[in-house]
């Protein structure tokens, strides 16, 4: 799945927690808030669970994985992402490994919290 983003820092990727780990996987981080169903830990392999990057619980309570809601979501998540610390650690992660890998639980791999967040990353 490995859709690949190159930025100033380092190149990301996004993948679903429940596909398996993979060698060229780099530096792999939980962006999600909440521990995904059905992945142990053990089988997860993270390097890192980095809750604070994740939207915010009423944000992402009011978009509830909805197509339709996505555009909204997309812009309440990216100004959250403005200023957060977080971020900063995403970037120093890849400029250490070359690579880092966000991993999420959401059953969609186009509209999910990991694509908006890898869009804002390869910005810079």
């Amino acid at each position: 799945m490995g859709n690949f983003q190159g930025s100033s820092a380092g190149r990301f990727a996004i993948k679903r927690i429940h596909d398996e780990p993979a060698d060229d996987d780099g530096c792999r981080v939980l962006r999600d808030r909440l521990w995904p169903h059905g992945v142990s830990k053990e089988r997860a392999q993270l390097d890192l669970w980095l809750k604070d990057v994740a939207p915010s619980p009423p944000l992402r309570t009011e978009f509830a994985h909805k197509q339709e809601r996505f555009a909204d979501f997309r812009a309440a998540y990216e100004a959250e992402l403005d200023g957060n610390p977080a971020v900063q650690t995403l970037r120093d992660l890849a400029a250490e490994h070359g690579k880092v890998t966000l991993l999420f639980g959401a059953r969609d791999p186009e509209t999910n919290h990991a694509r908006v967040l890898r869009e804002f990353l390869a910005r810079d």
